[in-house]
């Protein structure tokens, strides 16, 4: 059983999403900031640097970029030198990162970058979907998901926490929905400086660049060594999902606060319908299932918290009794007419003993409105799946025909 979030409303505040994002990453006592300017993130660089004019960030150096292709630039760098790392962007900066985004997996280092996500131009949008990170799903990096600004907020210092284990070494991108989370002013309890003090330990590598010391990071690697690498990063992303659920119920024994560890569920334990799905809609969802559920309607939620590494195992197991799977993916893999997440769950259940119908809905694109009615008339269809089965097995939700 989920252990029990304990939040000390006295300890709240009402905050922008950005700048509890902020506040965090300044808790954690970062070394170098990195970053360029670009809606959603905006406000949380500012943030950052207005904390920096106030000396509220010692031992902090923040460096000013011409680009998101130099501001991970940098910190790769910095990194290297042992330094803890933090940046922080969104949608087209994120994919002008591309290059630099292996670099950093590839080097194992532990950089901490929180990621606004955005649609992806063209056509241009600056509201929310997923397509920008589900984009980098294979650039090596982890990729958490936040349900609201209270876990965005603490699970900046879960990253760091998981990405330093010497046994891990590999970067995070903390994803919240751009404006919905980015932009919200809500109640929240800011991240404490002497229990993250307490539960984040300083950032000391074993290998570093050293002039007195010299080493190299990054090094030409022929045929004879490449593929140790790879194997190498892909054995510590196994590792990672063990170290996501510890760090989760570590943070739980220090701040009393717990989002789930790989995955979360919600009133799965006797659900015929499960519906997944990643970031700020759970909450939606979770209001539609306590609607139906006073209907005598069996829906539970799984979310999913950690995208990479894909807790294939977890989610077996949350599945194992549902009569139909609803995932929902706020972002599409052109070509295949299907997003993400529906696709590597389809993928964790083949070969496996576990025979469940799964429909999957592209949902939410370019930051349009996801209605209760609409979440609602997804699980009536799925009822209609467990009656007479498969029909459509992936499809946009809320098409405009007439726009067509």
């Amino acid at each position: 059983m989920a252990p029990e979030n304990k939040l000390d409303k006295k300890k709240m505040v009402v905050v922008e999403g950005s700048y509890a994002v902020a506040h965090a990453a300044k808790v954690c006592r970062p070394n170098v900031i990195s970053a360029y300017p670009i809606t959603p993130q905006t406000h949380i660089v500012e943030d950052l640097s207005q904390f920096m004019a106030d000396g509220e960030i010692p031992n902090c150096e923040y460096i000013n970029v011409e680009s998101e292709f130099s501001a991970l630039s940098a910190l790769v760098g910095a990194s290297a030198a042992g330094a803890r790392c933090y940046s922080a962007t969104t949608s087209q900066g994120l994919e002008l990162m591309h290059e630099v985004l292996f670099n950093i997996s590839g080097m194992r280092l532990p950089v901490v970058m929180t990621i606004a996500n955005r649609a992806v131009s063209a056509p241009i949008s600056i509201w929310n979907d997923h397509q920008d990170a589900i984009s980098q799903r294979d650039t090596g990096w982890l990729q958490l998901y936040a349900e609201n600004t209270q876990e965005i907020s603490d699970m900046t210092a879960q990253a760091y926490k998981i990405s330093e284990d010497k046994d891990i070494l590999m970067p995070s991108m903390v994803c919240m929905d751009g404006f919905i989370l980015s932009h919200v002013y809500e109640p929240v309890v800011l991240l404490e400086q002497d229990l993250t003090d307490e539960f984040l330990p300083a950032f000391e590598p074993d290998f570093v660049l050293d002039p007195k010391n010299p080493m190299s990071f990054g090094a030409f690697a022929d045929p004879n060594y490449y593929t140790e690498f790879r194997y190498l990063q892909e054995q510590a992303m196994q590792k990672s999902l063990k170290k996501i659920e510890d760090v989760a119920n570590e943070f739980y024994d220090v701040y009393g606060r717990y989002y789930g560890g790989l995955i979360d569920e919600y009133r799965t334990d006797d659900a015929e319908v499960i519906i997944m799905a990643m970031g700020s809609i759970i909450g939606t969802i979770k209001d539609v299932i306590d609607k139906l559920r006073d209907r005598n309607v069996k829906v539970g939620l799984l979310k999913v918290r950690s995208f990479r590494p894909f807790p294939a195992e977890a989610i077996r197991n949350a599945l194992k009794d549902a009569k139909v799977v609803v995932v929902l993916d706020k972002n599409i893999s052109l070509g295949l007419n299907e997003g993400a997440l529906f696709t590597e769950t389809k993928s964790s259940l083949y070969n496996t003993k576990l025979d469940v119908p799964i429909v999957g809905y592209m949902i939410g694109h370019g930051g349009r409105d996801i209605k209760v009615d609409l979440i609602e008339k997804i699980v009536d269809e799925a009822q209609e799946v467990m009656k007479t089965g498969i029909k459509i097995e992936s499809q946009f939700t809320d098409l405009k025909e007439e726009l067509i």
